[in-house]
């Protein structure tokens, strides 16, 4: 029996939050509104200190989002990936292990800790610029099969693609561990600079792949087809498609079958930072414990939904016994 549900791999990173105009991104940073862009400390220096006030901090990182989120929801989870030699890196690992994630297989470099900050324009977006630190220096032969043993399912940020060398040990190394496997594709920047990467590991064997809109059209170069058709197409490479369309919904297919997700609406949309994360989650944690796909999606909604009512990716602590009872009436019925 696995020791572990779910192994989340990819960067810990601590977050750096702040609320800015459009005018600011215009202004200030270079690059396309609602992207994410590697940039050394200096450059994330010079934005900070444009800000009006010090940004907000919290955990971060999209892999290790989901994995956080899943552990609260209850699945049985632990992480990998390289913290730095910092205070921050240590307020992350004490964070992580207080909402029940093993931390025994984080890796430590000497150099700070990574950080994200996140810009948030009045329509909820997040715009990001990330220093990566330590988790930078995670390297390939650092990972082997051992990282993964006693897992039943590794779930891997799309953004360890930008090394193509670290992300294909690291799903070799969880295949032969013996875990199924879930990529999310990240960010429009990761498919268009990894494509060709990226079908081939399909053709290899992932077994679930999480879009968004955005990703979903980058991956198939296509700017006009409906969704229900791209995740058709996406589901046609032998993966479970989980494609999600913001306030739209989602699309959810496997072989044949095409699943619609109804959004759940929430009163005010304050950050999507992280929804995405929250969104997988959910969808993981109804997944690997049996659920049918449609109530899958149903949590996955629940928990996105839940994360964009406030700021930052983390679900306050006094939410989630709302959560869980939700939760509890989404899920197969004894």
């Amino acid at each position: 029996m696995a020791t572990f549900d779910l192994i989340g791999v990819g960067s810990p990173i601590m977050d750096l939050l702040a609320r800015v105009p459009d005018d600011f991104l215009r202004r200030h940073v270079a690059g396309d509104k609602g992207g994410m862009v590697l940039v050394e400390a200096e450059e994330m220096a010079r934005i900070v200190s444009l800000l009006g006030e010090a940004p907000a901090h919290a955990t971060g990182g999209s892999a290790a989002n989901a994995t956080f989120n899943a552990a609260r929801l209850g699945l049985r989870s632990t992480f990998l990936g390289k913290l730095g030699h910092d205070e921050a890196a240590e307020i992350y690992r004490r964070t992580f292990e207080a909402a029940g994630v093993d931390g025994r297989r984080f890796k430590r470099g000497p150099h700070a800790n990574a950080r994200c900050l996140a810009l948030v324009t009045p329509d909820a977006q997040r715009t990001m610029r990330t220093c990566l630190g330590a988790a930078l220096t995670l390297a390939p032969e650092e990972i082997s099969a051992a990282d993964f043993a006693g897992c039943r399912h590794a779930h891997i940020e799309g953004y360890l693609v930008f090394n193509q060398a670290l992300a294909d040990t690291v799903l070799a190394a969880a295949r032969a561990a013996g875990c199924t496997t879930s990529l999310d594709l990240s960010s429009f920047e990761v498919v268009n600079a990894s494509r060709a990467w990226l079908f081939g590991q399909f053709r290899r064997g992932i077994d679930i792949v999480f879009a968004n809109e955005d990703e979903i059209r980058a991956l198939f170069e296509d700017n006009s087809s409906p969704f229900d058709t791209l995740t058709r197409r996406l589901a046609g490479h032998g993966v479970l498609a989980a494609v999600k369309v913001g306030k739209d919904g989602a699309w959810i297919g496997q072989g044949e079958k095409l699943h619609r997700v109804e959004p759940r609406r929430v009163a005010q949309v304050v950050d999507t930072n992280g929804a995405g994360d929250a969104w997988a989650a959910g969808f993981l944690f109804a997944h690997l414990s049996g659920w049918p796909l449609p109530a899958c999606g149903e949590l996955a909604s629940l928990m996105g939904a839940e994360t964009v009512s406030h700021l930052g990716p983390i679900i306050p602590a006094t939410r989630w016994p709302d959560v869980h009872a939700a939760a509890r009436t989404l899920g197969p019925k004894s």
